[in-house]
């Protein structure tokens, strides 16, 4: 497969098909998040929807799973990169999250990589030959991860492929070609097309998904909810109206995911006046806030018979030994945590974890393949525990500053250049946890938070400094060849905009796009 053929007539045409249809919609819903986001600021309040109460309260189901997300005990995410998706789809998961969304830089060839090797991937035929030397294919000793994708938000375009002199939404162009060249074959090999649907804000988003699927059903002659999606449970609107969610996508519903760090970044992005999150580092699970949205989607999931599935586990193991263990310590806890909750599966994001997620799932599910029979009728969650944001013993730190500026000045740097999902301190950031580190940095400089251990007050005079500092220690440790290689006055830029500017940037991405090469 050769990008000619990902972009030809016919898929640019289906792909052009979908955006005279719907992209006047999505620029509606687009406009509807900005007048939400307003009234949460003059309110500090969200609800939920009194005009949707007899969806919430009135008994109805989602399709039961299709065959390859039936047992989900185990995700493994990653970006469509060619040895990536080997060894995703190798690693003994269930499912393998394809990601063109926040682990993707979208460079035109990131794009059209994703696009070449997703085909391939379908078609079980994708191998690799690494500069090294090294072959990797396809296992053939054991079931491969069934292959769920995730195109981009509703917010960003695609300024590579115009329609009617209009850039294109990003989200339809990785639907659409992906749709257009997979979806039969999917469905004639059993497992697919299958979608999970990120930044999602409303069930009126959801709708247009549903009508989106159901235009690509029937152009494709495939039927009827052959298309199916899980939904991203990411930001604070959404966690008021997963009912809604899973209603306003109807056939093609399969299943709802705790998304929780752009969950935490929606919290910040839209009580960023009225509230105060501490040290990333700080914010855990078990804060009754997290627990109250995870709860809540495991209930709503099940009653209606989709499967939930845990966040992610982002850690990556490296060279030390202690640590690693400590860490995976930590990974063990988090998805037992999550499995004896009832959640069906969970997320991680290296293949060294997929024993332990797995290992954990097994000994709460047993032979079965989920949990969708256990009914939490035990969870009531009002509207104030989803929005009481209290973290007991959660502080602003020096420490929490830095932390936050290295990631973002890191992560963007490497974003810039390609790479979309980056190894920082053993962990692997994306875009998610990039906008949580530079929308916190927001939060203290424009309410002059003082940090706990300093007492210093957080300004963009601080700000600057502390930017400054983390970029000069970048510098030595990477050396003046490598640092002038790289992209760092951008990231420096993007940082401080994202930081430091009178206007909330909503999406760093958006600004980060135009530069990209």
């Amino acid at each position: 497969m050769t990008e000619r053929e990902i972009l030809s007539p016919e898929a640019l045409g289906f792909v052009s098909e979908l955006h005279r249809r719907f992209d006047a919609r999505r620029a509606e819903l687009l406009a509807r998040r900005a007048r939400r986001r307003a009234e949460i600021a003059r309110t500090g309040r969200l609800d939920f929807l009194t005009e949707t109460k007899d969806i919430r309260e009135s008994e109805w189901r989602v399709p039961p799973p299709p065959p390859g997300l039936v047992d989900r005990r185990v995700e493994i995410t990653g970006p469509t990169d060619r040895k990536m998706a080997i060894n995703a789809l190798n690693s003994g998961a269930q499912v393998w999250l394809a990601d063109l969304e926040d682990a993707n830089t979208p460079h035109w060839a990131n794009v059209m990589a994703g696009q070449i090797n997703l085909y391939d991937a379908v078609r079980a035929t994708i191998t690799h030959d690494a500069p090294d030397g090294r072959h990797y294919a396809l296992r053939g000793d054991g079931p491969l991860a069934t292959i769920v994708v995730r195109p981009r938000g509703w917010h960003l375009d695609e300024r590579h492929v115009l329609v009617d002199g209009v850039p294109a939404a990003g989200a339809l162009v990785d639907f659409g070609l992906h749709a257009f060249h997979n979806a039969r074959e999917s469905i004639a090999r059993g497992v697919g097309p299958y979608y999970y649907l990120p930044k999602l804000e409303s069930h009126r988003e959801a709708r247009l998904w549903h009508d989106v699927f159901a235009y690509a059903e029937d152009t494709l002659g495939i039927g009827r909810g052959a298309i199916r999606a899980t939904v991203l449970i990411e930001t604070i609107t959404a966690a008021f109206e997963m009912d809604e969610i899973l209603h306003a996508l109807g056939p093609h519903a399969a299943g709802l995911n705790a998304g929780r760090w752009d969950y935490l970044f929606s919290i910040i992005k839209n009580f960023r006046e009225r509230t105060v999150l501490p040290d990333r580092a700080a914010i855990t699970m078990t804060a009754p806030f997290l627990r109250a949205y995870t709860d809540l989607l495991v209930a709503t999931c099940h009653r209606r018979g989709a499967v939930a599935i845990g966040g992610m586990s982002a850690f990556v193991p490296g060279g030390d030994a202690q640590r690693n263990a400590a860490a995976f310590a930590q990974v063990r806890a988090d998805k037992e945590r999550e499995a004896n909750d009832g959640f069906d599966g969970s997320w991680v994001a290296h293949p060294a974890l997929v024993p332990v997620c797995r290992e954990v799932f097994d000994g709460v599910l047993g032979q079965r393949d989920n949990q969708l029979d256990r009914i939490r009728d035990d969870v009531r969650v009002p509207a104030d525990r989803l929005l009481d944001f209290t973290v007991a013993g959660g502080e602003v730190t020096s420490a929490g500053l830095r932390t936050n500026v290295s990631v973002a000045l890191r992560y963007l740097e490497a974003w810039l250049r390609g790479v979309g999902a980056v190894a920082i301190n053993n962990l692997m950031e994306d875009a998610a946890t990039a906008e949580i580190s530079r929308a916190q940095v927001w939060q203290w400089a424009h309410q002059a938070v003082r940090l706990a251990d300093t007492g210093e007050t957080v300004s963009a005079d601080l700000v600057r400094r502390v930017v400054g500092e983390e970029l000069a220690g970048i510098r030595h440790a990477v050396g003046e060849t490598a640092y002038a290689a790289g992209r760092w006055p951008d990231a420096r830029a993007l940082v401080e905009r994202g930081a430091l500017d009178d206007e909330f940037v909503d999406f760093l991405t958006v600004p980060a796009y135009e530069v990209v090469d």
